[in-house]
């Protein structure tokens, strides 16, 4: 899926797909795409470079859900940098590796998931599905690019 600027007198057509909160537990993903962006600081992270992903997740039973999930590249969260490459299979675990960000679309891998509650600005009960955890695939796993559309 290609994103783009739309202009003022552009048609549309596309309808948003459901809002889907997946149960908690443990799921497997297809990162679809990815940005590159800043994160501006906040009380527990200084200023640093990120990543943020849409995930697609698939329950057994077919039901699908897309999340966005930042990976913050600071040092402080080395730790989930590591995790997160090891599952979609570009790194082993104890390895160290440059981090191959062209080749993140398209990745799998098997995460655990949450629900997250949180209130909006205006003081509504939200609830969304957050990446808690990332796995190392097992044997024969496979968690390459190569795979094609539909496969999901």
């Amino acid at each position: 899926m290609m994103e783009k600027e739309l202009g003022w007198d552009d048609q549309i057509e596309k309808d948003s797909a459901d809002f889907v909160i997946l149960p908690e537990g443990d799921y497997d993903f297809e990162v679809e795409y990815m940005e590159r962006g800043r994160h501006n600081g906040s009380d527990r992270l200084p200023p640093c470079n990120k990543a943020t992903l849409s995930v697609r997740l698939m329950a057994e039973d077919g039901q699908e859900a897309v999340i966005k999930h930042n990976l913050f590249l600071h040092s402080k969260c080395e730790g989930l940098l590591c995790a997160f490459f090891t599952a979609i299979g570009q790194r082993k675990h104890g390895e160290k590796i440059s981090m191959n960000w062209n080749a993140v679309p398209g990745s799998r891998g098997r995460c655990k998931i949450k629900i997250r509650n949180w209130k909006s600005t205006n003081g509504n009960e939200i609830q969304s599905n957050e990446i808690v955890r990332f796995y190392e695939p097992e044997e024969g796993q496979k968690t390459a690019p190569q795979w094609k559309a539909g496969d999901f």
